[in-house]
């Protein structure tokens, strides 16, 4: 699992998005921006009689620092659902996970980088943002861009951050402007973001061309339905003997696609991606695993849900006409709106004894657009015979 995924991070591609907007004293150039590695919550002690909280933030390994202070009344960031609307659909509670969000701004002739931090308690002691190490680095020019300041002031130091539990701290960390011809760098010396080395793809475009996009209705396909619930023997299923698999029909037919044709659909609650295959045979066999996943450029984690119509984690047969075209739908956690590529990543599976037996695992790098512009490609398209 962890070499699938590390190999997906390095096919993967950058979040970003413009997003332009006027304050009142300046104009704001979004670059870029990602929901950052999701990292579980610390531990949370509460005062029972001032039901203050209290957690201690991971160790940063800056041991030989000593310089700390405390950081009160930080930024606080009320507009992040406009930033990152896909936050609304994160878990709650102690026991869930947060995401390290941030956000690369061009603003009062300066890039600033937002580092987004939402409070698990009302006081988080041993946090650490940046130091000299911090900067970001063109990757064409190789220009460095140092780090001039951070706001609040914690340059270097460990800090106990106090704010209201469930606030968006927005800690920013300040350079240099970027040359108009950055295209990309890499952000290193963020530790608890995960940026030591990060790609950050730039973007360079006018005040107020951003065009919002829109969640998808949710696609309506023909889901299969169980012909037989065994092959020829009614034993429990058995990947190793064949008889045992369903057989299913009624497949969603479409037009004739190059073999493994994808399109997506995106809904507030869930990911629709679906897969065109063509049939070899009259019965032919498929399997599709809870393992299947979605990955972005962070490694975080989109599980598939179901396959619609389908069994999941069960060799089965689908009865059909050799020559037909079919397309499959599996049901993935949410993508967020801003997400421009991620990686499907579908593990080998567990050798199994049949006639050409082919399980093999596929790491493909995808890109949203190119699969919304698939969805016509996958309207229904009943069987037309010519005897």
């Amino acid at each position: 699992m962890t070499g699938l995924t590390l190999q997906a991070q390095t096919k993967s591609y950058n979040v970003f998005v413009k997003y332009n907007f006027q304050s009142e004293n300046s104009a704001v150039n979004e670059y870029a921006k990602g929901m950052g590695m999701f990292i579980s919550r610390p531990q949370v002690k509460k005062d029972p009689q001032t039901n203050k909280t209290t957690a201690k933030w991971y160790a940063t390994n800056n041991s030989w620092i000593k310089d700390y202070c405390e950081v009160d009344n930080p930024p606080i960031e009320k507009d992040i659902l406009k930033i990152f609307p896909e936050m609304i659909n994160l878990p709650q509670g102690e026991h869930s996970y947060m995401p390290m969000s941030w956000r690369l701004t061009e603003e009062n002739h300066e890039t600033v980088l937002h580092c987004y931090f939402i409070m698990p308690a009302d006081e988080v002691t041993d946090m650490w943002l940046a130091s000299e190490e911090t900067c970001l680095v063109d990757q064409e020019s190789g220009a460095q861009y140092r780090i001039r300041r951070t706001e609040p002031e914690t340059y270097r130091k460990h800090f106990t951050i106090k704010a209201k539990k469930g606030d968006v701290v927005d800690l920013k960390i300040f350079f240099a402007p970027l040359a108009e011809t950055t295209k990309e760098v890499r952000i290193y010396g963020v530790p608890n973001w995960s940026m030591m080395g990060a790609p950050v793809t730039v973007r360079h475009e006018a005040f107020g061309t951003f065009e919002y996009q829109e969640y998808d209705t949710i696609p309506q396909f023909r889901k299969p339905i169980v012909e037989k619930e065994h092959m020829s023997e009614d034993k429990p299923y058995d990947m190793q003997n064949w008889n045992t698999w369903k057989v299913m029909t009624d497949a969603h037919l479409i037009k004739p696609v190059k073999n493994e044709t994808m399109a997506i659909w995106r809904t507030p609650e869930a990911t629709y991606l679906a897969i065109g295959y063509e049939q070899n045979w009259t019965t032919e066999y498929w399997s599709f695993g809870h393992d299947i996943k979605l990955v972005d450029n962070t490694g975080h984690q989109y599980k598939i849900r179901e396959a619609q119509g389908l069994p999941l984690d069960e060799l089965f047969f689908m009865n059909g006409n050799s020559g037909d075209y079919v397309a499959y739908v599996l049901v993935f956690d949410p993508l967020p709106l801003e997400l421009t590529k991620f990686t499907y990543i579908e593990p080998e599976g567990e050798p199994f004894n049949t006639w050409g037996a082919n399980w093999s695992g596929h790491v493909l790098p995808l890109d949203v657009k190119q699969l919304r512009d698939n969805q016509k490609l996958f309207v229904y398209q009943p069987r037309i015979i010519v005897e």
